[in-house]
């Protein structure tokens, strides 16, 4: 979910067919739906979680999320360890994750990998979390907005609302390149 600035609810519904993987380097992912944590009496079928159209799009739109080369490998490991025909990740039995066995499984993950002072403070703390540093490094590595919107699947103006304040340290890059356009040293 960090290195594509996925949500939740699209993570679970990746399938095979959803990526555009060389054997290294940059891939794509390509969205298709997702499986947001409704409530059984908000979904049609009466369960927790079902498929739907991906947020703020119309059934059979998609989104093409690029997939860094740390990510391409990631998921090259994982399909030649559970070589999935269908869903990546599965539940226990199959077909889709429980919210209890991923936020079980994330739990211990957080612990092995945070120290334990990260691990009681905020820092990740629900999987969304990882969402918020990938739409954040994008413009940081120089990205353009409309093209980091495009890839994180919402509008510039929100971009721009609710990560402006993560940009860090673009001042002097700017300053830079404003003066190699007006011809200064």
């Amino acid at each position: 979910m960090y290195y594509a600035a996925l949500r939740p609810a699209e993570a679970l519904m990746l399938r095979k067919v959803n990526l555009a993987l060389p054997v290294e380097g940059w891939g794509e992912l390509l969205l298709e739906s997702s499986s947001p944590v409704a409530g059984p009496a908000w979904t049609d079928s009466g369960r927790r979680r079902e498929e739907r159209p991906l947020k703020h799009r119309a059934r059979g739109e998609t989104r093409v999320v690029p997939c860094p080369p740390a990510l391409t490998a990631l998921l090259h490991a994982h399909l030649g360890t559970f070589g999935n025909d269908d869903l990546l990740f599965r539940g226990v039995r199959g077909g889709e994750m429980s919210e209890s066995t991923y936020y079980r499984v994330r739990r211990k993950a957080r612990v092995a990998a945070l120290t334990a002072d990260e691990v009681r403070s905020p820092l990740a703390r629900r999987p969304y979390d990882l969402r918020h540093p990938a739409v954040s490094t994008w413009p940081n590595a120089g990205v353009p907005a409309t093209q980091v919107a495009a890839w994180a699947g919402h509008s510039v103006a929100v971009l721009l609302q609710i990560f402006a304040k993560c940009l860090v340290g673009q001042e002097d890059a700017a300053r830079r390149r404003i003066d190699a356009v007006l011809g200064g040293s």
